[in-house]
């Protein structure tokens, strides 16, 4: 009998608070991350903060996270990032992935 792969039925879900430094205001850094996230199929959720950084709270598959945060570091055309600081943390079991304001 062959052997077969063995389908990977879990993954490991990661929770990671991202933030990220630099111009990234109003060069639409939230709505073009919303949509790499879901192309990701990621959970949680963006806004930007007062100080003018853009904040992130993100589950799914530690890979495709890895993915965003390396997306994240380079942005959309017209952002100037200048640092992203990602830190794990507990999960909260986001449903969904959302622009907040």
């Amino acid at each position: 009998m062959p052997n077969k792969p063995i389908p990977q039925l879990y993954c490991m879900i990661k929770h990671y608070n991202i933030t990220v430094k630099g111009d990234v205001q109003r060069v639409s850094y939230r709505f073009t991350t919303h949509a790499h996230a879901l192309k990701l199929g990621l959970n949680g959720f963006i806004r930007n903060l007062a100080n003018g950084d853009v904040y992130l709270e993100v589950e799914g598959d530690e890979e495709n996270i890895n993915k965003l945060i390396d997306w994240c570091q380079v942005g959309p055309p017209r952002a100037d990032v200048k640092e992203v600081q990602a830190v794990e943390a507990d999960l909260k079991n986001f449903s969904s992935f959302e622009i907040k304001r």
